[in-house]
């Protein structure tokens, strides 16, 4: 039997980490498409599901909260740091 806070943990994991990932994911692909910026903008925000879905899907499917909780982050971290470079400076 699952305790409330290992499922606590993963349902934060699946909807606050899978968010990150869906946004991290949308704006780095947004970035990286080779297609004008309105195209890539539309492209990677309707794939923005499929990104959310298999961190819901991960966050259920792993042996613990803590696990969910690393893969989520090991997963956003590449996206994040696309975002970050790609970043303006003044």
């Amino acid at each position: 039997m699952t305790r409330p806070a290992d499922l606590i943990g993963r349902i934060m994991a699946a909807t606050l980490g899978g968010y990150a990932l869906a946004y991290a994911s949308t704006g780095a692909l947004a970035l990286l498409l080779p297609v004008p910026r309105a195209d890539a903008v539309y492209i990677s925000a309707t794939l923005a599901f499929l990104p959310y879905l298999a961190a819901i899907l991960w966050a259920f499917g792993a042996r613990s909260a803590s696990r969910a909780w690393t893969g989520l982050l090991v997963a956003t971290a590449p996206c994040a740091a696309v975002l970050l470079l790609s970043w303006p400076t003044s």
